[in-house]
């Protein structure tokens, strides 16, 4: 029986990634020595790290005048890093509220600065993404902050915002390398790679270098982007494994064809499982159709005693992690780019059987 993981995350990695690792696991090019045994500092981590970021900069064709920087602690301590980071002398910071990933940073944020909340799509349970007429900026922000892809409620951004002069900040954490990005409309970017790109771990950073340097002197070093970028990452250990195998699904992502190709199958597997749900008299998806997420496709049964039916039923047949998220329940199909068209289209035909048994 073939195994589909539809996880959130950490989640499916391409195959051809894990086969690559599996062979240069104990002995990483004839160094005799695995990647988690290098010194980071040594000639090969260097080597990795270097054709990591080089293949990255490629994917998303990274300006010159940004930084990359290969950071630990996740998403979420980058809650905290943009606003100990950018604020400079400024104590008003924008967010646009769209689910719980930006519920977070808002909390955090507001630690450091007054938060003013531009948007919100509370008030309809999170099934949208606020339009830019609906949005009431503040002359006095550092910067402008929205979450481009919601992984707990299926909320996507298919556009980007236009923050004017003000740096506009994003969290890329579950669409990042889904598709092609105009960095230079961005002032920082950040997410966790443990979606698109690898293991849990890494957390990476692209950030516009005249942003760097903002920091109180109060700041801890690890804290502190200026630090990393002037260490190209190496400041202190980096997380070394996690480096490696983004590398590799770098260096896979461009055999494939680069992100243009990644957005295209992306595109098409979202489509085909949305079209079986719309038409469908089971099963229910709550987000608005322009703002619906091409990485998680969250859905309820019209009869929800039938859910840990459909959950124990579809582990059985090879369909792993689609139970929702506990905060809202229901199912989640995790479409990230190493999921196989064969996969999603396995799950559909699945569903159809699904339904026409309980209908």
């Amino acid at each position: 029986m073939k195994i589909y993981n539809f996880s959130a995350g950490p989640a499916v990695l391409p195959q051809p990634v894990l086969e690559r690792a599996r062979e240069e696991l104990l002995d990483w090019r004839g160094s005799g020595m695995s990647v988690m045994e290098m010194s980071h500092r040594g000639k090969e981590f260097i080597s990795i790290a270097e054709r990591a970021e080089a293949d990255l900069r490629t994917l998303l064709a990274v300006p010159e005048n940004y930084k990359v920087l290969f950071l630990q602690g996740g998403a979420t301590t980058q809650f905290a890093m943009v606003p100990m980071n950018l604020l400079g002398e400024r104590r008003r910071a924008d967010y646009i509220h769209t689910g719980e990933w930006a519920k977070k940073a808002i909390v955090e944020a507001r630690k450091y600065c007054d938060v003013n909340v531009a948007a919100s799509s509370e008030a309809q349970k999170f099934s949208y993404a606020p339009v830019q007429s609906e949005w009431q900026l503040s002359a006095e922000a550092a910067y402008v902050h929205y979450t481009a892809n919601e992984t707990i409620g299926g909320v996507e951004f298919h556009w980007i915002p236009d923050a004017g002069a003000v740096p506009l900040v994003c969290d890329i954490s579950s669409n990042m390398l889904s598709r092609p990005l105009p960095i230079e409309r961005f002032g920082l970017l950040y997410g966790g790679a443990q979606k698109n790109i690898g293991p849990a771990g890494l957390t990476i950073v692209i950030v516009r270098e005249d942003l760097l340097g903002k920091a109180p002197a109060r700041t801890p070093s690890m804290l502190d982007y200026a630090v990393h970028a002037e260490a190209d990452s190496m400041y202190n250990t980096p997380p070394t494994w996690a480096i490696y195998m983004a590398g590799l699904t770098f260096q896979w992502m461009l055999e494939q064809g680069g992100v243009s190709a990644m957005e295209e199958r992306n595109a098409y597997k979202a489509a085909l499982l949305y079209e079986l749900i719309d038409r469908s008299g089971l099963y229910v998806n709550p987000v608005r159709r322009e703002d619906r997420s091409r990485m998680n496709v969250p859905f309820t049964l019209r009869r929800t005693e039938l859910e840990p039916v459909f959950l124990k039923e579809a582990e059985a047949a090879g369909f792993l992690q689609l139970k929702g998220h506990r905060s809202v329940g229901g199912m989640r199909a995790s479409l990230y780019n190493a999921m196989p068209l064969a996969g999603v289209q396995a799950l559909a035909g699945f569903m159809a059987e699904f339904e026409a048994r309980h209908a």
